[in-house]
C-alpha cells in the first residue's frame, strides 16, 4: 500500500505541475507581468499559506531556525534548490513555451549521473552512457528539428533549460537529510517563503508598477491556480520519495511533460515538428532508460 501511495502522490504532483507550464505561458503571453514580479507574488504568497496552515495546525515551524546547521541547509535548499527550479523554469517559459521549459526540466537525471559520478571519481555505467547519450540526441532533435545548422528554440531558452535542469537535480538530491529530520511541508513552506522574498528584495518588486496585473480579467484566478497547483506539485512530489525511491520518481515524472504538452496542444494549439517529436519521444525513452537502468543495477547488487 505504501507503494501505492507514492505512485499516486508522484503521478498527481506531476499533473498538477505539468499544469502551470501552461497556465505561466498564458500569464506572459497575455499581460506584461515580468518573470521576477509573478515568482515573487507565487512564492510567498504559496509560503505563507503552508506555514500559516502548519500554525492553525499547532506545529511548530520555528525550531528549525533555532540550529544552525538544518538552518543553513534550509536557506540553501530555497535559494539553489526552489527559486532555482522555479526561476529557471519561468524563464524557459517566457523564452520558449511550456513544452520546452517541462522537457528541460525532465532532463534532470542527465545532472545526477554528472554528479555522482564526479563525487565519486567514476566513469558512468554503460546504461547511463546509453541513456544520457539518447536523451541529448532527443534533446537535439527537439530544439533543432533535425537541422544541423537550425536552432529552433532561443539561446536564452536553452540556457535557462540547463539551469532549471540542473535546480530540478540538486532539488531532487540536497534535500534528503532534511526530509528525514523535518516535516516536508514545514521545508517546502520556509523555502518558497526565502525563495519569494530573496527574488522580490533583488528585484525590488514594491517599486513595480505590475500590482495592478493582479486584479484584472481572470488574472486573480489564474494566480490562486498557479500558487494552489504549484505549491501541492512540490510537496507531493517530496512526499512520494518517503514511498517509492527516487528511480521510480523519476521514471514517473514523465507525466509531466506530457501533461503539459496535451494541454499546450489543445490550448494553444501548439505543434511539434516531426523530428522534434521524435525528440520528444526519444528524451522520454532514455531519462526511463536511465531511471530503469539504476534500478536494476540495485536489484543485482542486492542478490548477490
Amino acid at each position: 500500500m505504501a507503494r501505492v501511495k507514492g505512485i499516486t502522490l508522484i503521478i498527481l504532483g506531476g499533473l498538477l505541475w505539468g499544469t502551470t507550464g501552461p497556465l505561466l505561458e498564458w500569464v506572459l503571453a497575455t499581460t506584461t507581468m515580468s518573470v521576477p514580479f509573478l515568482l515573487t507574488v507565487r512564492l510567498i504568497v504559496g509560503g505563507t499559506l503552508l506555514l500559516a496552515y502548519l500554525l492553525i495546525c499547532k506545529k511548530d515551524i520555528l525550531s528549525i531556525w533555532k540550529m544552525p546547521s538544518w538552518r543553513n541547509q534550509l536557506v540553501v535548499f530555497s535559494i539553489f534548490g526552489m527559486l532555482g527550479v522555479q526561476y529557471g523554469f519561468i524563464a524557459t517559459i517566457e523564452a520558449s513555451n511550456a513544452v520546452v521549459a517541462t522537457l528541460l526540466q525532465f532532463s534532470a537525471p542527465i545532472f545526477v549521473v554528472v554528479y555522482v559520478s564526479i563525487s565519486y571519481k567514476s566513469f558512468p555505467p554503460r546504461y547511463q552512457i546509453i541513456g544520457i547519450t539518447g536523451t541529448l540526441i532527443g534533446l537535439f532533435l527537439l530544439m533543432t528539428n533535425g537541422g544541423l545548422g537550425t536552432l529552433l528554440v532561443s539561446k536564452t531558452a536553452l540556457f535557462w533549460g540547463v539551469i532549471v535542469g540542473i535546480a530540478f537535480a540538486f532539488y531532487t538530491i540536497y534535500p534528503a537529510r532534511l526530509m528525514k529530520e523535518w516535516s516536508i511541508l514545514i521545508v517546502v513552506g520556509w523555502a518558497m517563503l526565502i525563495g519569494g522574498i530573496v527574488v522580490g528584495a533583488v528585484n525590488q518588486v514594491w517599486k513595480s508598477n505590475e500590482w495592478d496585473l493582479l486584479f484584472q480579467s481572470n488574472i486573480p484566478l489564474i494566480m490562486l491556480l498557479l500558487i494552489l497547483f504549484g505549491t501541492l506539485a512540490f510537496v507531493l512530489f517530496l512526499s512520494s520519495m518517503k514511498y517509492i525511491s527516487a528511480v521510480e520518481a523519476s521514471i514517473l515524472s514523465a507525466v509531466e511533460p506530457l501533461t503539459a504538452m496535451i494541454i499546450s496542444v489543445l490550448w494553444f494549439g501548439t505543434v511539434l515538428l516531426h523530428f522534434q517529436l521524435l525528440g520528444v519521444i526519444l528524451m522520454l525513452i532514455f531519462v526511463t532508460w536511465l531511471s530503469v537502468g539504476g534500478r536494476k543495477k540495485k536489484k543485482v547488487k542486492k542478490a548477490m
